[in-house]
């Protein structure tokens, strides 16, 4: 039998606000248990909760965009469960009337686009966090982030596997950083996603039973959790089993999920209205502010990089990936390198070598205009691109924030090529001379024999030569 895979995406997102959703209490990440708590937050007696206006500003930003509307009365409900690291023995979220709802992220997988609705974004206070470490088997209960303002943004049930949800994942993400109402870092857990797995028979309608996958704090584990996870249902199905509604863990060591607890329903936990907060009423002036302040989108800003630079789609997308490194790009272009060589050079080596330091482009040791100086000298020949990638090796090395960075490697370490044809001419007779072999294969018409040519005369010339000025001279003699 063949197989559906159907999985839809709950992402937390934690708001960038100094101060929780309904109390003063600081949002810091790194605290001492239990220093940045607040009587709202720890639940003491006839302490009520006051709106963080930042928070709904950060949803409203948010909706505008993915497109959503945006409600202009919402919500708040009391979510009740019990667990320890929830002190008031409810949650404050929304229920039947979110701040936003509806709204599209587009994802792009093996060159294809796809249109992932949203169903909604809804403003909530974070739990506690129960402590394991240093105990003694016991457990400790840190209410830190017991407050802290999140919006946990719904998707529909549109994805179909594991990489479509990674590219939903890393597009919520960038958008979230790239308008700043999230810092990102999924190690503190500012960004985890808890994820609704089912399968069913190809062509039937019917939704299978869901297992939701909890807190997946990298894009990594998303998709290893959920290649396990379709396995097991089918494997389970398929001998006679059933699935059970349930939340369920990842254990990244074993790469396998495992049960955690059965499945609740929204009727389970027993929403009704916070009797001590209002509605939240958001006015036509503040959205409008908020769209007139809101950074060009990446989905903008690519469109006009392929417009404005020239440079394919491709490109346009990888450079707007985030806005850090658009904007290196765009200050690489604007130091006066071409703006297709500062896109291979960025895509290229540039992050070849970041991701292997581990460094985000905003910590690179090349500055734009250092980097800019480099491709100038590419493109004006003073250095082939082989003798430029050791250029910017050392670059980096040591550290280049000036736009002569370069022109002063190449001129230390005469680096410049060669462009004389007679000194050229003379490498290139003494290669024809000495490889007999490749020039036959060459005019027996084996292109690659050519490039073997290309080589020996790049090696003499100790790297110097002009590898275009090499080719033509030996299409030429050897015509």
């Amino acid at each position: 039998m063949k197989w559906e895979v159907v999985i839809g995406l709950e992402v937390h997102t934690q708001l960038t606000t100094k101060s929780k959703i309904f109390s003063p209490a600081s949002t810091a990440f790194g605290a001492e248990p239990n220093t940045q708590t607040a009587v709202v937050d720890i639940a003491l007696p006839g302490a009520l909760p006051v709106m963080n206006r930042a928070a709904v500003e950060k949803a409203i930003q948010f909706g505008l965009a993915i497109g959503a509307k945006v409600n202009q009365r919402s919500i708040f409900a009391r979510k009740n469960y019990f667990y320890p690291d929830l002190p008031k023995g409810y949650q404050i979220s929304q229920f039947e009337l979110p701040v936003v709802e509806g709204g599209a992220i587009t994802i792009n997988v093996d060159g294809v686009d796809k249109v992932i609705n949203l169903t909604r974004a809804h403003l909530e206070e974070d739990a506690g966090k129960s402590v394991h470490e240093g105990l003694h088997s016991g457990t400790g209960i840190d209410l830190n982030r017991a407050g802290t303002p999140l919006l946990e943004i719904v998707s529909e049930p549109e994805m179909r596997s594991g990489a479509e949800a990674v590219a939903y994942a890393k597009a919520l993400y960038s958008l979230v950083t790239w308008i700043g109402i999230c810092d990102g870092n999924m190690q503190e857990g500012s960004f985890r996603c808890d994820v609704n797995v089912s399968v069913r028979p190809e062509g039937q309608k019917e939704f299978g039973t869901r297992r939701e996958i909890k807190n997946l704090n990298s894009f990594k584990f998303i998709e290893q959790a959920i290649k396990y996870e379709v396995q097991w249902q089918i494997e389970t199905i398929e001998d006679g089993g059933k699935i059970q509604q349930a939340t369920i863990l990842f254990d990244p060591d074993s790469g396998e999920t495992r049960m955690m607890r059965s499945k609740e329903d929204a009727h389970d936990y027993r929403y009704f209205p916070d009797p001590d907060l209002p509605p939240l009423v958001i006015s036509d002036e503040w959205i409008a502010r908020v769209k007139s302040e809101l950074p060009e989108l990446p989905a903008a800003m690519q469109a006009r990089f392929a417009e404005q630079y020239g440079i394919p789609a491709y490109d346009a997308s990888t450079l707007t990936a985030s806005k850090a490194l658009a904007a290196f790009f765009e200050a690489t272009v604007a130091a006066g390198a071409d703006a297709k060589l500062a896109s291979n050079w960025l895509m290229g080596d540039v992050s070849a070598t970041l991701n292997r330091e581990e460094l985000d482009i905003s910590a690179c040791p090349v500055s734009s205009s250092a980097l800019a100086g480099l491709i100038r000298r590419v493109s004006d020949n003073t250095i082939n691109n082989k003798t430029a990638k050791d250029v910017l090796k050392k670059m980096w090395e040591t550290g280049a924030s000036d736009a002569g960075s370069a022109d002063a490697i190449i001129e230390r370490d005469g680096l410049k090529q060669e462009t004389d044809t007679g000194a050229l001419e003379a490498i290139v007779d003494a290669v024809i001379a000495g490889n007999a072999k490749s020039v036959e294969e060459y005019r027996a018409g084996k292109e690659k024999a050519l490039n073997a040519l290309v080589g020996q005369c790049m090696k003499a010339s100790k790297g110097k030569g002009n590898p275009a000025v090499l080719t033509e001279l030996l299409k030429q003699k050897l015509a």
